[in-house]
């Protein structure tokens, strides 16, 4: 995938986390591609609209910014966001969390993510659901 061809894939992955459908998260993979967060894996597109949706239900008003996309050759590029939001979800806290992250994409020969490896500070991501984002 070209350069142009990967950044426009990476925002409308963006605006596809930001849409609170999770099957739109799901169709940027190989049917059968892998999504890992933080060491948890969702196989398949079911199971990673699974993981999608635990997100968007837990932050219904979730915002996912793309701070940067760093493109190793046409087949690798890592993925950097901010996702933004309130945790009013089923059991939620009512806090506000501001928690950034990267993906390490892997693309397929369809042109769609066959792995990502997530990561994130769960640590700071705790923290934040119980006492809220600090500036």
């Amino acid at each position: 995938m070209t350069s142009i061809a990967l950044q426009s894939f990476a925002t409308h992955y963006t605006a596809a986390w930001c849409s609170q459908n999770p099957a739109a998260v799901a169709a940027h993979f190989s049917p059968t591609g892998s999504l890992a967060i933080n060491g948890s894996v969702s196989d398949g597109r079911a199971a990673i609209t699974a993981a999608a949706q635990d997100f968007m239900s837990a932050f219904p008003d979730m915002q996912v910014l793309m701070d940067n996309l760093a493109i190793h050759d046409d087949h690798h590029a890592t993925y950097h966001w901010t996702l933004i939001g309130t945790n009013t979800g089923p059991g939620g806290t009512g806090h506000r969390i501001r928690i950034t992250g990267y993906e390490e994409w892997r693309f397929g020969p369809d042109n769609l993510i066959i792995e990502s490896d997530g990561h994130f500070d769960s640590d700071e991501y705790q923290r934040q659901l119980q006492q809220g984002f600090k500036n």
